[in-house]
């Protein structure tokens, strides 16, 4: 665990994670798929919360704790202040051919952070230089076009600062996202930590796509703080905007990647036992493709980092995270059978009845296994229809020429994960026009998946991961 890297220093904050639920007077704490157990002093000191962690060693490794299992986030009393005040990070940037982008971006950044542009092999360096040159930005060239992943490199060499922010040319960062960034490095175990990106603030001239991705980016990682980890409510970071520690990076990102290295990099740094957080008060914003052509090719472009991620990271991007009980349940509702609705209830009940009794020592144990299937049975819905209908609508699509249960699955998945969506994000487009882009979205990356796949001649990237499934008890 992350927690061999050092506590919180004293004047570290915490407060428990939105999701999770305190239970039996707060000796327990309840929340995907995991049970803490507390003991009555730790039940004590997480009643104080959100508070400072404070110069306790004991106070201080049950914070480590917490911080270290999601079920508490960083606090602090007061804003994080002005990104001014920030004089230890260096900002490195990757780009090629886009100086109007990148004038945007230094128009952004705080005058006195020094600031490293990668010229990655652009056709008109001397507009680069001549932009560069306006807001005292160092250049570093590439004779030739190397990719992101070896820009960033570059520009990570030439860092003198204990820290590091990488920007893409893309974005356009918002007041206070490298205070509030910055902070979260105070915690020694923490390598990484990276904003909420978002889509360009609406214009009144803005066409559908760029309403559907102004509230349904695919950078965006939704608006709750959250730790990072495989198969997490977050479990990659995009590198859209990234803060790190330099001396965790090691060599960097995979320069034999051209797409998927920022998930790389995340997931090497979790294997090294790294905390990884995401912060979504930090915000950027991303300029989107606006055509539609090129909206699907981006996303389709998405798609095919799958296949190289899994071979490095052997069932880190399964479309499908199962468990025999949630298996027995999609399984059994998509069969749409007589038997269907018995033998999903049976299933839950047998579950429910399993959990409740590890979980014995709680007062109510019934109750709290209940709100974990049911956390559990609302994930496995979301996943099935995101299944059926983004990573293996290829096979899905050749199977409902023949089958009619086939077809009124997709239909059902379709319309009603997109009106769920739809209700959940509230974008500023109507129902119609939303689903359909939704559906386009998840089409292409479909289409990128299966791409990527064929490419890597590999089905690694389709397989799903079926692993045992009991509430992880901590005490």
């Amino acid at each position: 665990m992350s927690s061999d890297r050092g506590l919180p220093p004293p004047d570290f904050g915490l407060r428990l994670s939105s999701r999770v639920h305190a239970c039996d007077g707060g000796r327990t704490l309840m929340g995907g798929g995991r049970v803490v157990r507390l003991s009555a002093p730790a039940a004590t000191l997480v009643e104080g919360l959100p508070g400072r962690v404070g110069p306790d060693p004991a106070a201080s490794r049950l914070a480590r704790l917490l911080l270290d299992l999601g079920v508490a986030d960083p606090w602090w009393e007061e804003p994080a202040g002005a990104d001014v005040a920030v004089d230890d990070v260096t900002v490195v940037v990757p780009t090629q051919d886009r100086a109007a982008g990148v004038a945007q971006l230094l128009a952004s950044l705080p005058s006195a952070v020094p600031v490293i542009v990668v010229d990655d092999g652009s056709a008109d360096p001397a507009a680069l230089e001549l932009v560069c040159r306006r807001y005292g930005a160092r250049v570093v060239r590439h004779g030739h076009n190397r990719g992101p992943a070896a820009a960033r490199n570059t520009g990570l060499r030439a860092v003198q600062t204990p820290y590091v922010a990488f920007c893409d040319s893309d974005v356009v960062p918002q007041p206070g996202w490298l205070a509030t960034l910055r902070r979260h490095l105070d915690d020694p175990s923490v390598a990484l930590v990276g904003p909420r990106v978002l889509g360009r603030a609406a214009t009144p001239g803005d066409g559908w796509l760029d309403r559907y991705e102004q509230a349904r980016s695919s950078l965006d990682l939704g608006p709750l703080p959250a730790r990072v980890a495989l198969h997490g409510e977050v479990s990659y970071l995009p590198s859209a905007v990234l803060v790190a520690r330099a001396a965790a990076l090691g060599d960097g990102f995979d320069e034999s990647m051209r797409c998927g290295e920022d998930v790389d990099l995340v997931w090497r740094l979790l294997s090294h036992e790294w905390g990884v957080r995401y912060e979504p008060a930090a915000v950027v914003r991303h300029d989107h493709r606006t055509s539609l052509g090129a909206w699907l090719g981006r996303k389709a472009f998405y798609g095919t980092s799958a296949a190289p991620l899994a071979a490095r990271h052997p069932g880190a991007v399964a479309p499908v995270v199962a468990t025999p009980w949630t298996a027995t349940v999609t399984v059994a509702l998509l069969a749409q059978r007589r038997w269907s609705v018995p033998v999903a209830g049976v299933a839950l009940a047998l579950v429910t009845c399993s959990t409740a009794r590890r979980l014995k020592s709680s007062n109510r144990p019934t109750r709290a296994a209940a709100v974990l299937v049911l956390e559990g049975t609302v994930a496995a819905g979301w996943q099935g229809a995101s299944a059926l209908i983004r990573h293996y609508w290829p096979v899905v699509a050749l199977a409902s020429v023949r089958s009619g249960r086939v077809r009124r699955a997709v239909l059902v998945a379709g319309v009603v994960e997109g009106v769920l969506d739809w209700r959940r994000v509230q974008p500023e487009l109507d129902l119609p026009r939303y689903v359909v882009a939704h559906r386009l979205d998840d089409l292409a990356y479909g289409a990128g998946l299966w791409l990527g796949a064929v490419r890597a001649r590999s089905a690694r990237s389709l397989m799903p991961l079926f692993k045992g499934w009991r509430p992880r008890s901590v005490r």
